[in-house]
């Protein structure tokens, strides 16, 4: 009961405070156009124009000098966008000027939401809905209105003549008349009737001005509230059933408990963590959700929902289908390598997330456990990083927190968790984890390795260390010369990452500039490095 009535508590805390901003790249305010559209600036962006000139959430496509913008497996034409009410105006790709016989053939109404806890667009509550029904017998209400001569129905089983309709607004179940089916329902923003009775001819007007969608358009340093768009959905245990089809499909297990692939209402596939009997008494799920539910970004693990009933606790995440970074930076295996190149794209994607958590708006988050099995990666092997297990809050402007133990992953911790007298706790630790990944990222191997070839490469930051102050090339098989310069620039964002004293480690935004720059701008760091220390 307890877990329960935490979890309420978190989710109004979570309705009072999420806030999401618009960070992560370098934001280049580019002017695009496609065909007669000229306005298309940030947050939007073209498809295969430069990946900084918009969000990833708002990408249009240009197809034969039309903007095209594609969701919910349906194709719209982009008419128009209004940054002062901050809509965008679309048109059913399936629509013909002039043609009221056309029809809309992709379903569009705030359905379409109804399993999204957040989507980067929302339909206008001034929207209004349209059905299409098809009726055996003619319908004798204002409310029908008959498609006739534009529409016609006719049944294919046995050729039967039916009548059309189209009705507006909400449709009750029980105001279905009988032998009628609904065949469609889309939105447009507004329908206007030139005189007391509507015409299909109206309607087929309003569906070629089309329908409206607002747009979220929030910056860090505005720091605007967002109401409750990013709200997981509270599951209960029984449905969490349901969408794992009875925990079938385990995808992997580990000591917080295990992972099973589910699919939501929607069709949506996510995956599902099941979480086993803690010592903290659940206080890493409430971490968990305290944290991640407030956050949206491309380079962060979306949760979608959680499970608190009784002693029973889920975490319901989108699905990440390549898995973890891990086996890709370690194995041996040549199905499951990547590029250097690829490997680089990760580590700035890796880097984007934590800065955006780190800036945060209202509150910022430590994570304390950045490590690779923690980085995920979707379709796109775009990284994701996950699990916010030990991650703690805290209010902007203060320079570090206190903590009663230290928390993380051998190899990954910052020295000042063990040791008080190097500098306090900060987000520093954070960047200290992460510069020890990015470098097992750089080398695919352990930082830590007693069987290391020479004694000297037994810890790995320490030797590239002496190699690259001695201006001697690192030797890496397979790589290209500009895979080298991506390497060693990344061996080096590294060494300024893992020093050991806080102060001299640079911020996860510098990080980011120093990535994203040229490796000749780069120096080395004074060898202020602590080889990570031995737990019991």
């Amino acid at each position: 009961m307890s877990m329960l009535i935490s979890a309420i508590s978190l989710l109004s805390f979570l309705l009072l405070c999420s806030v999401t901003c618009s960070v992560g790249k370098k934001i280049h305010h580019c002017a695009l156009s496609c065909g007669n559209l000229q306005n298309i600036s940030y947050p939007f962006g073209i498809v295969g124009y430069p990946s900084n000139c918009g969000d990833p959430s708002y990408l249009f496509e240009c197809e034969n000098n039309k903007t095209v913008l594609r969701l919910f497996a349906g194709k719209y034409y982009v008419q128009e966008i209004n940054r002062s009410n901050k809509t965008i105006r679309l048109v059913d790709a399936d629509l013909q000027q002039g043609n009221c016989s056309s029809l809309p053939l992709s379903p569009f109404t705030n359905d379409n939401f109804i399993y999204y806890s957040y989507h980067s667009y929302q339909l206008p509550a001034s929207s209004v809905k349209i059905t299409y029904m098809k009726c055996e017998n003619s319908v004798d209400s204002t409310l029908f209105v008959q498609t006739h001569p534009c529409v016609d129905g006719v049944y294919s089983n046995n050729k039967k003549h039916s009548y059309s309709y189209v009705v507006f607004g909400d449709l009750e179940f029980l105001e279905i008349p009988n032998l009628c089916r609904v065949d469609l329902a889309v939105t447009v923003s507004s329908i206007k009737c030139h005189d007391k009775n509507c015409s299909y001819l109206d309607v087929f007007k309003g569906l070629l001005n089309g329908f409206e969608l607002s747009w979220s358009e929030m910056y860090c340093k505005e720091c605007k509230s967002n109401n409750n768009n990013f709200m997981p959905i509270m599951y209960s245990y029984s449905e969490i059933r349901k969408m794992t089809r009875g925990f079938k499909d385990k995808l992997g297990e580990g000591g917080y408990g295990s992972v099973y692939k589910g699919k939501l209402a929607s069709g949506r596939i996510v995956a599902v963590k099941l979480l086993g009997k803690s010592k903290s008494k659940g206080q890493d799920f409430i971490n968990e959700v305290g944290t991640i539910g407030r956050i949206h970004h491309i380079n962060v693990v979306q949760l979608v929902g959680f499970c608190a009933e009784r002693s029973k606790r889920a975490l319901v995440y989108e699905f990440m289908c390549n898995g973890s970074l891990e086996k890709y930076i370690f194995s041996r295996q040549q199905d499951v390598t990547l590029s250097y190149e690829k490997i680089y794209e990760i580590s700035l994607d890796i880097a984007r997330g934590i800065e955006y958590f780190h800036r945060g708006c209202e509150m910022q988050i430590l994570h304390f456990d950045i490590k690779p099995h923690n980085i995920l990666l979707d379709e796109n092997f775009t990284a994701k990083v996950s699990d916010f297990g030990l991650a703690k809050l805290y209010p902007p402007g203060h320079s570090s927190v206190s903590l009663q133990n230290p928390r993380g992953t051998k190899g990954y911790m910052a020295p000042e968790l063990f040791y008080g007298n190097i500098g306090p706790i900060s987000y520093k630790a954070d960047v200290y984890s992460f510069g020890m990944l990015l470098m097992e990222m750089a080398g695919r191997r352990k930082n830590s390795n007693d069987a290391a070839d020479h004694p000297s490469q037994i810890y790995f930051p320490s030797w590239v260390y002496d190699q690259l102050s001695d201006g001697k090339e690192i030797e890496i098989e397979y790589a290209t010369e500009e895979e080298k310069k991506l390497i060693k620039k990344m061996m080096i964002v590294s060494l300024w990452s893992i020093q050991m004293k806080p102060g001299e480690r640079p911020s996860m935004n510098k990080i980011v500039e120093m990535l994203e720059g040229e490796v000749e701008s780069l120096q080395m760091p004074r060898k202020h490095l602590l080889p990570p220390p031995k737990l019991s």
